[in-house]
């Protein structure tokens, strides 16, 4: 046989339009077209009724499977979180690691770099969320664990670059300097604005330094004001700043979310991002972060005094809220969930379904639910065989 794999019987989304009667073709993990007919030597693979569309990439994952990545950083850690997020269609994922001692993060580089080598499917790079941040925006960051990036921590994160493709850091002005953060661009690492008291002309400077993005937006920031518009005036006015958006219900107001998709200047664009914690893919009725107890309870994840504290929400969920709830077009619910946050990062070979693409995809029921997850071009998950 060719290696082609045939995929018949799906309306296919290819990350920019629908595509009925048509046939996905793979071959050696790659998309090799949406085609009209099936080659004679190809394996035809029957998905009669169900949807097709680019894999969802999720570029703020804290824990999954029952682990948090702070208390086991390490590749089995990290195996077990992209598992039990491709359960819910994410075929990529940024793995994060939220505020913590330098010795913790040092060796959650060296397990991200370890997993890349390993080839850890689902597995995109890493997200250094802190510790690098603002106490007065801390939310659920251990503020006795904040402080000032020194030449140490740069040398971490730029060790780490040169080993993955892709690295991404959150950090506060408060903290960072313009210096810091021209550096840390200079070596390719994504540099995302967020736990931050900042004000519109700080962040449009940081941003000309080379912040491209902001973390999980209206989040542990300084508001939007009349007169002074804070960051989250700045995410919505630059058009240079991708913004990941938190669609859960209790992050963000559904009117705010609105306000926002309204008020985004582009070419940048707001995606989803779950910020998910180890209870995904578990019936966890909570679990323990930096010595504190975080609680589950009814579709939220919160500290003893109610602080929010990340999110119990996977990525078609977040999808489904933005369809059904904020009556998002499903094609554009899809695409806050691939295309948007591939180019967010420069994944410029994930986030759509064309040629020459990695075949990364997920099949959907017509109403929303999930049926399998692919990677590569092979099946990954199963939700039939799980019992789902």
């Amino acid at each position: 046989m060719s290696g082609i794999k045939a995929f018949i019987g799906a309306r296919i989304f290819d990350g920019v339009v629908w595509h009925d009667d048509k046939v996905l073709l793979t071959r050696d993990g790659h998309v090799a077209a949406i085609s009209d007919s099936v080659p004679a030597d190809a394996e035809t693979i029957d998905v009669n009724g169900l949807l097709i569309a680019p894999g969802f990439i999720d570029l703020q994952v804290n824990g999954g499977g029952g682990v948090m990545f702070n208390n086991q950083p390490d590749v089995a850690g990290i195996a077990r979180i992209c598992s039990a997020h491709a359960q819910f269609g994410t075929t990529a994922l940024m793995v994060t690691l939220i505020t913590d001692r330098p010795d913790v993060t040092s060796k959650a580089a060296q397990a991200g770099i370890a997993a890349g080598k390993a080839q850890v499917p689902g597995f995109l790079g890493l997200h250094f969320e802190g510790p690098h941040l603002s106490v007065a925006r801390k939310g659920t960051h251990d503020p006795a664990l904040i402080r000032k990036m020194e030449t140490a921590d740069l040398a971490v994160l730029t060790g780490c670059k040169a080993q993955l493709p892709f690295v991404l850091t959150t950090i506060a002005p408060e903290n960072v300097t313009v210096e810091q953060v021209k550096a840390l661009r200079d070596t390719g690492i994504i540099v995302s604005l967020g736990h931050t008291d900042t004000g519109l002309d700080v962040a449009t400077a940081y941003a000309e330094a080379g912040a491209s993005m902001v973390t999980h937006l209206f989040n542990a920031m300084s508001p939007l004001g009349h007169r002074e518009p804070g960051l989250v005036g700045a995410a919505l006015s630059n058009g240079k700043l991708h913004c990941g958006l938190i669609a859960d219900g209790f992050h963000v107001d559904p009117a705010a979310i609105g306000i926002a998709l309204r008020a985004k200047n582009g070419p940048a664009r707001i995606f989803l991002v779950t910020d998910a914690m180890s209870t995904i893919g578990t019936d966890d009725d909570g679990f323990e972060l930096n010595g504190r107890r975080v609680y589950r309870n009814g579709g939220r994840l919160t500290l003893a005094d109610g602080t929010l504290a990340g999110a119990d929400i996977d990525m078609l969920s977040c999808i489904r809220f933005m369809h059904e709830k904020m009556e998002t077009p499903l094609e554009e619910a899809l695409r806050m969930a691939s295309a948007y946050p591939a180019e967010a990062i420069g994944a410029s070979a994930k986030g759509k379904l064309l040629p020459g693409f990695d075949a990364d995809f997920v099949m959907l029921t017509p109403d929303l639910q999930m049926h399998s997850t692919w990677i590569s071009g092979e099946k990954i998950y199963d939700a039939k065989r799980s019992g789902v």
